[in-house]
């Protein structure tokens, strides 16, 4: 009998199963895959395991309300979670139902960057620089520091996103142009940065150290990295090859995300994550900084060194002008350089003193006692015009005026 045995069908697969296709199938990257697949299945068990095509408005907005009032998430994860469930809905199950159009969505709120001074980013590279109290896993050659401070210097020196750091291979560094070429940052946008000089001695010191890994992998007979699309079925041993190696490769291989076996791998970026918090801490830095805070500093460093806001938009990779001009607010000393009208009251230590008087007092007025201890015991009285009040220090950015092309063209975008 040549009919059709039902049971001989391959069985069909599982919802999160057809949402990890629906997302490789659009090319997103893997932290959006691993984003997405977390949102839904929170989603899920938040209604007791029940399948989302069985789900409406209401049950959407009881969960997007959980994370808003109970859980208190940020807007940023608010609208995440949003967008994973619009993309269930609307790519693994097809529905095209009326209400989601109507579900209420967060407003971003755009907040000012956290911004290290350069005697912070020198006092934190000199910490990473230091090695940790134990050394990173047994790899190949032997026990041996992982090369943070190396990685650090990259990204504030060129401007780089953490993963752009981290996924650098071989053959995007260029000594001879002094050049890096960034492949499939942020939007799968390329783009050139520069190489620092001081960067070019350590960078082929590292090389060196990547190489001896990878001529210890192809003794071993592992699997080549990890290369985009199909470049490794059309081109056969390219992942194996020297150019497509990693910069930073880490010291044991492990199992690839995406079911391609055992291979190695760069450095994680949440061992980097966590060793960069606790340089902050042992740097005695009190700003939230992160890795990303690096990318802010480089922008802004260069900013107040006279370049232009069209070229760091260049280097950082931003899409639109606006984005870059954020680290122009950053550069404002203390509300726009506004002189406070409590400085105009003299008091604690605002008037200048003439050489041989007592601090805090002003020429040709004795001081008054005043009640309320020796706090106040030596306060000045105010004449006008016997009184020299400190100057204001000058914004740090008027020492580099920025270019008429760069005010001509950011007025034109806003």
């Amino acid at each position: 009998m040549n009919g059709f045995d039902p049971s001989s069908a391959a069985p069909r697969p599982r919802l999160l199963d057809l949402l990890r296709q629906h997302i490789r199938y659009m090319h997103y990257s893997l932290s959006t895959e691993e984003a997405y697949v977390y949102w839904v299945r929170a989603f899920i068990r938040f209604h007791g395991l029940r399948h989302p095509a069985e789900l409406s408005h209401g049950e959407v907005e009881a969960f997007l309300s959980w994370l808003a009032a109970e859980r208190n998430v940020a807007p940023s994860t608010h609208k995440q979670a949003l967008s994973a469930l619009l993309f269930l809905y609307q790519k693994v199950l097809r529905l095209d139902l009326p209400w989601m159009g109507e579900i209420g969505r967060p407003k971003l709120q755009r907040r000012l960057p956290v911004v290290l001074s350069q005697a912070e980013v020198a006092q934190l590279l000199s910490v990473l620089d230091t090695p940790p109290p134990s050394p990173r896993p047994q790899g190949p050659l032997g026990a041996a520091a992982a090369p943070y401070g190396l990685l650090a210097r990259l990204l504030y020196g060129t401007g780089m996103r953490l993963m752009e750091g981290l996924r650098l291979r071989v053959k995007d560094i260029d000594f001879d142009r002094r050049a890096v070429v960034v492949r499939e940052g942020k939007g799968a946008k390329d783009r050139v940065v520069m190489l620092p000089a001081a960067l070019e001695a350590p960078l082929r010191e590292q090389l060196a150290h990547a190489h001896a890994v990878w001529a210890a992998d192809r003794a071993q007979g592992l699997a080549g990295v990890q290369v985009p699309y199909a470049l490794e079925r059309k081109y056969g041993r390219v992942a194996q090859s020297w150019a497509w190696f990693w910069v930073f490769p880490q010291a044991e291989p492990s199992v690839d995300p995406r079911g391609a076996g055992l291979r190695r791998h760069h450095l994680p970026d949440q061992g980097f994550q966590r060793v960069f918090r606790r340089a902050v801490q042992a740097a005695g830095i009190a700003k939230p900084a992160s890795p990303h805070t690096l990318r802010h500093s480089f922008a802004t460093h260069l900013l107040q060194s006279g370049y232009d806001i069209r070229t760091i938009q260049e280097l950082l990779g931003h899409a639109d002008v606006s984005t870059t001009m954020i680290y122009t607010h950053v550069l404002k000393l203390g509300g726009g350089a506004v002189r406070s009208p409590l400085d105009n009251l003299g008091g604690w230590g605002a008037p200048l003193a003439p050489s041989g008087a007592p601090a805090g007092a002003a020429p040709g007025v004795p001081p008054v006692a005043a009640p309320g201890g020796p706090r106040h015991a030596t306060m000045p009285t105010l004449r006008p015009g016997t009184t020299r009040f400190a100057r204001e220090p000058e914004p740090c950015y008027a020492a580099c005026p920025p270019t008429p092309n760069c005010i001509a063209e950011a007025t034109s975008v806003s």
